[in-house]
C-alpha cells in the first residue's frame, strides 16, 4: 500500500521553513539593496549539514516509490497544470523544469506553478522544485523577464560586481514571483577554448579567479531573493570544442590543470552555499582513469565533489536527453549509473517512465542501496526545507507587478549603460 507523509510532518516543515528562512517576497527589499556594495565573501565556511528530526521523519515515512520519484526532474507538457499534474502525481516527482513552451505570461506561469504544487501537496505530498535555465544572455527561457546581457558581458562592464549582482537579484525576484524556485544558473565554467560551441559567453570568462569571484557575487544575489542556485557544469565544461548535447567531450586536463583552471569557481560556489551543483556529461581522463562520463563517475561525484571539495548540497545531472549522457549507456542505464555515482536528482530523462522504473528496480535489487537512496532524498528534502519551498504558492495577481517593475527596468538600464561604458 502506498504510504504518504502525514500532514503534521509537512506542516512542521513549513513552520520550520517560515521560522528559519531568510527568504522574502519577490520585489521586497533585501539585505543587498540596489545601492549597497556587493561582496564575494561568504558569511561563513560551508558547514556539514545535519537533517532535522522532522526531515528525517518525513523521509522515513515515504514509500520506496515516493523516494525514487523525488530524484526526478522532467519536462512537462503544455502550459496548463492538468497534464503536468498527472505526471507529478503518478511518479511522485521531486521537481519539474520549465521551457518556453510552458511559459507565456507572468499570470499564466504563476497559475501553472500553483497548480503543479497543489498536485504535489495533495494527499500529504512534498512540494516541487520548479526550475528553469534562466541564465540571461543567450540562454533565456522566460519570454517576459527583464533582460540582462550574458555573463561574459557582465564581466566586462565598468562595474562588473554590481552589474552581476543586479542582474542576479532582478532575475531571482522575477522567477520567484511566478513560482520558479530554482534557477539553473550561474554558469561556473572557465571558458578557455575559443571554439567552445556550448559555453562561450555563458561563462564569466577565461580567468579562473575572475570567474570564481563573479560566480560568488551572483550566487549571493540569487540566494538573497529566495531562489535556489545551481552552479554548473562540474567538473568544468570550459575547454572543449565538442557540444555535449550532440557528443561526448573529452577534456585532457591533468589533475593539476583542473585544480588551477576548472576547480576555483566550484570551490567558490561551495563557499557561497550553492544549493545545487550540476554535473557535466564530459570525460576528464585526468580525473577518471576509466574514462566514464563525469555524470556516471563515482570517482568524480562522490570522491572529488563530495570528498575532496566537501560539497554537501544536492547534485543534479545535466539533461539526460543529451548525447553525452547516453552515448556510452542507454537512457535507463545512464539514470541508474548516475544515482550510483552520487547524483541526487536526474534532470530530463529521455523517457520518464522507463527511467523511473529502472531506478526503482535498481533499488529493489540492491544495485542502488537503500542508504544511497535515503541520502539523496534527505538532501533534496533538506534543500526544499531550507529554501522555504514548503510555502510554495505565489500570488497570481502580484506576478505581473513584479515582472518588469520600475526598479527592475532601472536596473536593466544601469547595466546596459555600464556595458556601453566598458566596451
Amino acid at each position: 500500500m502506498r504510504r504518504t507523509p502525514g500532514w503534521k510532518l509537512v506542516t512542521a516543515l513549513a513552520a520550520a521553513a517560515m521560522a528559519a528562512s531568510a527568504c522574502h517576497e519577490p520585489g521586497a527589499s533585501s539585505a543587498t539593496s540596489p545601492s549597497s556594495p556587493s561582496s564575494s565573501k561568504p558569511a561563513s565556511p560551508t558547514p556539514t549539514p545535519t537533517p532535522t528530526p522532522t526531515e528525517v521523519a518525513l523521509v522515513k515515512k515515504m514509500s520506496t516509490a515516493e523516494k525514487v520519484g523525488q530524484l526526478f526532474m522532467p519536462t512537462i507538457p503544455g502550459s496548463t497544470p492538468s497534464a503536468g499534474a498527472a505526471l507529478v502525481k503518478r511518479y511522485h516527482l521531486g521537481g519539474v523544469i520549465y521551457f518556453p513552451l510552458n511559459l507565456h505570461t507572468p499570470r499564466q506561469t504563476a497559475e501553472l506553478s500553483n497548480g503543479l504544487q497543489k498536485a504535489a501537496l495533495k494527499n500529504g505530498g512534498v512540494p516541487l522544485v520548479i526550475s528553469t535555465d534562466e541564465e540571461q544572455g543567450p540562454v533565456s527561457r522566460l519570454p517576459y523577464v527583464t533582460r540582462f546581457p550574458s555573463n561574459k558581458l557582465l564581466a566586462s562592464t565598468k562595474d562588473p560586481d554590481e552589474d552581476t549582482r543586479l542582474a542576479a537579484k532582478v532575475t531571482g525576484e522575477e522567477l520567484m514571483a511566478v513560482g520558479i524556485n530554482q534557477d539553473n544558473a550561474p554558469d561556473a565554467d572557465v571558458n578557455i577554448n575559443p571554439h567552445n560551441p556550448v559555453i562561450g559567453v555563458r561563462s564569466f570568462g577565461a580567468n579562473p579567479s575572475k570567474v570564481a569571484h563573479l560566480d560568488g557575487v551572483a550566487i549571493d544575489a540569487y540566494r538573497a531573493t529566495g531562489v535556489a542556485v545551481v552552479a554548473k557544469h562540474f567538473p568544468g565544461h570550459g575547454d572543449t570544442a565538442t557540444d555535449s548535447h550532440t557528443g561526448l567531450p573529452i577534456i585532457n586536463h591533468t589533475k593539476a590543470q583542473w585544480e588551477r583552471i576548472d576547480a576555483p569557481p566550484f570551490k567558490a560556489a561551495i563557499d557561497h552555499h550553492a544549493d545545487v551543483i550540476m554535473t557535466a556529461h564530459i570525460v576528464v581522463p585526468g580525473l577518471e582513469k576509466s574514462r566514464l562520463p563525469a555524470t556516471m563517475s563515482k570517482t568524480v561525484l562522490t570522491g572529488l565533489l563530495r570528498g575532496k571539495l566537501g560539497y554537501q548540497g544536492v547534485i543534479i545531472t545535466d539533461s539526460l536527453q543529451m548525447t553525452g549522457a547516453t552515448i556510452k549507456f542507454g537512457p535507463e542505464e545512464a539514470a541508474v549509473r548516475a544515482v550510483v555515482a552520487g547524483a541526487d536528482m536526474l534532470l530530463m530523462p529521455r523517457s520518464l517512465g522507463r527511467a523511473y522504473n529502472a531506478v526503482l528496480a535498481a533499488v529493489k535489487s540492491g544495485r542502488i542501496s537503500r542508504s544511497r537512496l535515503d541520502d539523496a532524498v534527505t538532501r533534496i528534502i533538506r534543500m526544499k526545507n531550507e529554501r522555504g519551498m514548503f510555502h510554495p504558492y505565489v500570488s497570481v495577481a502580484k506576478a505581473g507587478r513584479v515582472i518588469g517593475s520600475k526598479a527592475h527596468r532601472a536596473a536593466a538600464r544601469k547595466v546596459a549603460a555600464d556595458v556601453r561604458a566598458g566596451a
